[in-house]
């Protein structure tokens, strides 16, 4: 898909991962909607995406109203265009042992993180689905499959959007629709999130090792956008995390258990004063990046090997078949040559004191 005549939809765009998609799709050329509650922050990711040559609008939008979403979506494709890709990233989230946290706040918090992308989706699919063309990329999360003490309701979203978008997918499939959608789980990256969620803990908050910088989950996202591919996991934390969980939940339950709090808190008591984006936006601009920036790697090993997945396959197969081949020159003496008659003459020899199995 060629991103210069692009019109792509953000939600989750003033700040953070999405604010990071956006520049990134900027880069390429595309109209953009940037899609959230902070009307600063909007402001600034909209001129940001101008001063490197694409167009955008600011809507101010909780994606937790469908009403607003669909309002937005006709002022966006008034302004550009048919919407050709949809970027679900909206979240909000509470730190917190579920014992600690209110059930208004788990409500809201699946409102944004869940419902959120279910409504954006549905927006989307609406539009895209008459005119068989479109891509929807739902960001999503290793804590799909790997449950974090702390961030019970967070998790829990993004599992709950794991399963919708399987089933959208298949329903697309039956209907031969040529709308796709895309699942990117990103591992943790360094957004100012750690900064204005939601807060119940005694010290500050940090993301849990190892971590990324958004400009990783941002490449990732616009390749999906490009490419045919129903998943792509980014960094490789986030496929080892999957696979050892799967394998070994019980001794991840404990492990957890042990380090779970003390991984996800820095030393830094927390500022009672503090706001969070629970319930309506921090004011002002927080950019692209949190606070962690000494610690975010700045690449992704495995986004590589997505990318290039065929030659990936082709260096396993020569390096299988190097494999057996030397292990074939090892083998000691001959093999036995080929055929019944062969093994017919060499059990037709009896061993001595016994009968030959082809009588006598």
């Amino acid at each position: 898909m060629s991103h210069s005549r692009s019109v792509v939809v953000i939600t989750g765009a003033s700040a953070g991962h999405g604010r990071a998609v956006a520049r990134a799709f900027a880069r390429r050329g595309a109209d953009i909607g940037l899609l959230a509650r902070g009307r600063d922050g909007l402001e600034a990711a909209r001129r940001e995406i101008e001063s490197l040559g694409g167009r955008a609008i600011a809507v101010p939008v909780d994606v937790a109203d469908p009403q607003q979403l669909e309002a937005a979506a006709d002022l966006v494709e008034r302004e550009f265009g048919p919407i050709t890709v949809w970027v679900n990233n909206a979240m909000a989230s509470v730190f917190a042992p579920v014992m600690r946290t209110r059930p208004e706040e788990i409500k809201r918090a699946t409102e944004v993180t869940y419902l959120g992308a279910v409504y954006g989706t549905m927006t989307a699919l609406r539009r895209m689905v008459p005119r068989d063309r479109g891509t929807i990329i739902e960001v999503g999360s290793v804590q799909a499959y790997r449950g974090m003490p702390l961030q019970a309701a967070y998790c829990a979203a993004k599992q709950a959007l794991r399963s919708f978008t399987e089933s959208v997918r298949t329903e697309l499939l039956h209907d031969k629709s040529h709308v796709r959608v895309a699942m990117v789980r990103m591992p943790a990256m360094n957004t100012p999130q750690f900064v204005w969620t939601r807060n119940r803990m005694s010290h500050k908050v940090r993301p849990a090792p190892p971590l990324y910088q958004p400009e990783v989950g941002a490449e990732a996202v616009v390749w999906a956008a490009d490419h045919d591919r129903r998943e792509i996991e980014v960094g490789v934390s986030t496929v080892l995390a999957r696979l050892v969980n799967k394998l070994l939940p019980a001794a991840v339950d404990r492990y957890l258990a042990r380090t779970g709090y003390r991984m996800q808190q820095t030393e830094e008591f927390v500022d009672p004063d503090q706001p969070d984006n629970l319930w309506k936006p921090v004011e002002g601009d927080h950019g692209v990046y949190g606070p962690f920036n000494e610690k975010a790697a700045t690449r992704s090993p495995g986004m590589w090997t997505t990318r290039h997945r065929g030659i990936m396959l082709a260096a396993v197969g020569m390096g299988a078949l190097a494999a057996l081949s030397l292990a074939a020159r090892r083998l000691p003496g001959r093999l036995p040559g080929p055929g019944r008659a062969g093994l017919r003459g060499r059990l037709a020899t009896p061993m001595p004191g016994r009968r030959s199995v082809w009588g006598t």
